[in-house]
């Protein structure tokens, strides 16, 4: 055994686990996909090579891929701002300082922890259900009860409300981006006479510029990826009308209701290739909006 084979023997070793991990439960499984794509494969039978006919049936012959696509769009577009938006402003208020901020930090990052769970998805679903607390409440008022799961895009609204109750990750990350603005910027500011949105707009945001691009990259990729909201408050069907049919639920019907699994292995590369389409676009805009102090400007 050589000097420098024997230096980072143990260094292959504790990285070894992770490795023969990567590779046989994520490279392996993605090449296999990438082959059931191309082939009719129902699970149970023998793959069938087909060629572009997974692809080509999706865009032409599927409505309802095509209304998964869309209701996943608004999903995206609609929820991942308001909870950028939400998480931005908590982190703000746990900055102005206070004694009990640690606990603050915890009660307010605890949704996060269990806002995608089963049990959460249960308990939203009858807090809005036909009899839940909010129609009660309603009718105690003297208003009519409102369908809030009974209609497609009020349906479709709530999962975009729930998900704002998964700001945590995205609070801790924008309070860490606000400690690290120097105060002597607000100090100096307040001199010249700023006001609170002109410090806001002047010198918060484009600090914060580069965490704000963190956060939306990583909460898109996660939006796409949302399945457990939609399946349980569905009841696992998407409606009504497929009205909450996400991407992830569909694809899901599809590999293990339908077991299209060729198909269902189509749709999972088509949304790899969107969710990178999407980066690499949130990328290429950030020369123009995100601010770096190590850039000479």
């Amino acid at each position: 055994m050589n000097s420098r084979l024997q230096r980072n023997l143990w260094g292959y070793v504790f990285i070894g686990p992770f490795v023969i991990g990567f590779l046989c439960f994520t490279i392996i499984p993605m090449l296999a996909s990438l082959y059931f794509s191309f082939t009719s494969y129902g699970l149970f039978d023998a793959p069938k090579w087909i060629g572009l006919d997974n692809y080509i049936k999706m865009f032409t012959e599927d409505p309802r891929y095509l209304q998964s696509l869309k209701v996943t769009v608004i999903y995206v577009l609609g929820g991942v701002p308001l909870r950028l938006a939400f998480a931005l402003l908590v982190a703000m208020l746990l900055n102005a300082g206070s004694r009990a901020v640690g606990l603050y930090r915890t009660m307010y990052y605890l949704p996060s922890l269990i806002g995608g769970s089963v049990a959460v998805a249960i308990m939203w679903r009858n807090i809005f259900g036909d009899e839940g607390i909010v129609n009660l409440a309603l009718g105690g008022l003297g208003l009519d009860a409102v369908r809030w799961f009974g209609e497609p895009t009020a349906a479709l609204w709530m999962l975009i409300f729930l998900s704002i109750w998964q700001f945590g990750s995205s609070m801790l990350i924008f309070l860490a981006g606000l400690k690290s603005i120097p105060s002597s910027f607000y100090e100096a500011a307040s001199v010249d006479g700023a006001n609170f949105f002109q410090k806001f707009f002047q010198i918060t945001l484009p600090m914060l510029s580069p965490v704000l691009l963190f956060n939306i990259i990583m909460q898109t990729i996660a939006a796409f990826m949302t399945f457990v909201p939609a399946f349980i408050i569905s009841k696992g069907t998407g409606g009504p009308l497929d009205g909450t049919l996400l991407y992830s639920l569909y694809l899901f019907k599809q590999g293990f209701e339908y077991f299209n699994m060729g198909y269902a292995s189509a749709m999972a590369w088509v949304m790899l290739l969107i969710v990178a389409a999407l980066t690499g676009i949130i990328f290429w805009t950030s020369k123009y909006w995100v601010h770096y102090e190590s850039e000479v400007k």
